[in-house]
């Protein structure tokens, strides 16, 4: 369970929440530069773009679940289950493993319009990491500033789809998602209309009422429709500070509340962490369920000519601002301790 965001006012932010029942020892990583990428079937990679996003790392192999590349670039992977089919290595395609894919495109493309030529090149192939490591069933969006597209792995081949609505959640597949939204058509932000009788005066009793009907549930439907209404109805200044805090905004409005959503196995579903990508001065910001403290991992602070990854742990202790009655709470903690 995830929802993805592209996010445009003044600026391209790239925004998503990561739902999950477990940690997979999710940490920030940039990628330098020089960093030696070694694919399964496409040899290394020597000099490339570097990133930062979300991953974790095995064997020094970083596995990202969303990142930007310097450029702007953006994707992310989002849970697919049921509907994601990779395939076997074909001769004389561009064979890449799905884990692998992230990092494939980031590193080598600077636009939506370069990867696509490569994406119909590529066949996603049903390699795992390791003998403990299986694939993850997936699908991803992909977006810059000017183009946004789906991208799913189905039993046919890889569909590659015009995303006009920046957003992408889970299952079922693209198409569904795309007719399912057009029922929410007199959905509104503003005062609503009478259109029900001209004779009868009938009057909303409160605000927000024009939004009748948009759905509140956690389905990945639900959440597609909902995020696309937030997003176009979206009110904040150009400029960055209120463009992130806009980003994670519309993402709490589709988060999942630990024991709100349980999976089969009576596990809770958690947005495990939320992060917002600005692609203009390339810091990737994030907060996890545990600390909503928004934090910040910036390309520009880093040497990005070096060889070996940068990683930064996620601080999940949460962090209070006390206001007031200090001197009350140093007394207390005093009297405690004799």
């Amino acid at each position: 369970m995830c929802t993805c965001l592209k996010f445009e006012n003044g600026g391209f932010y790239f925004g998503r929440n990561l739902d999950l029942e477990y940690s997979f020892g999710e940490q920030v990583v940039i990628t330098p530069r020089n960093y030696p990428f070694v694919w399964k079937s496409q040899g290394s990679a020597g000099r490339h773009y570097a990133m930062v996003g979300m991953a974790t790392v095995l064997r020094d192999t970083p596995l990202y679940a969303d990142a930007m590349n310097e450029k702007g670039l953006c994707m992310a992977g989002l849970n697919f289950p049921g509907n994601a089919c990779y395939q076997k290595e074909k001769e004389g395609a561009k064979n890449v493993a799905s884990f692998e894919l992230i990092s494939w495109i980031l590193s080598s493309c600077a636009t939506v319009g370069e990867a696509e030529i490569l994406l119909r090149q590529t066949n996603i192939t049903d390699a795992w990491f390791d003998q403990n490591v299986p694939s993850a069933p997936l699908h991803w969006m992909l977006a810059d500033k000017e183009k946004c597209l789906v991208l799913e792995p189905m039993e046919e081949g890889l569909r590659i789809y015009e995303n006009p609505y920046g957003v992408l959640t889970n299952n079922p597949p693209f198409p569904y998602h795309e007719i399912n939204l057009q029922n929410y058509l007199n959905v509104t932000a503003s005062y609503p209309e009478n259109r029900m009788s001209r004779r009868i005066g009938l009057k909303a009793y409160g605000q927000g009422m024009g939004g009748m009907g948009l759905p509140g549930d956690a389905s990945p439907a639900s959440r597609f429709v909902r995020t696309v209404f937030l997003k176009e109805t979206s009110v904040c200044a150009k400029e960055e500070t209120a463009n992130v805090t806009q980003c994670f905004h519309i993402l709490d409005q589709v988060g999942m509340v630990k024991g709100a959503v349980r999976t089969e196995k009576g596990h809770c579903d958690v947005t495990t962490y939320s992060s917002c990508a600005g692609t203009e001065r390339g810091i990737y910001y994030y907060k996890t369920y545990e600390n909503n403290q928004i934090q910040a991992v910036g390309l520009g602070g880093e040497d990005l000519e070096q060889s070996a990854l940068i990683c930064y742990k996620l601080d999940r202790c949460q962090s209070i601002r006390q206001i007031n009655e200090r001197n009350k709470m140093t007394k207390n903690n005093q009297e405690k301790r004799n």
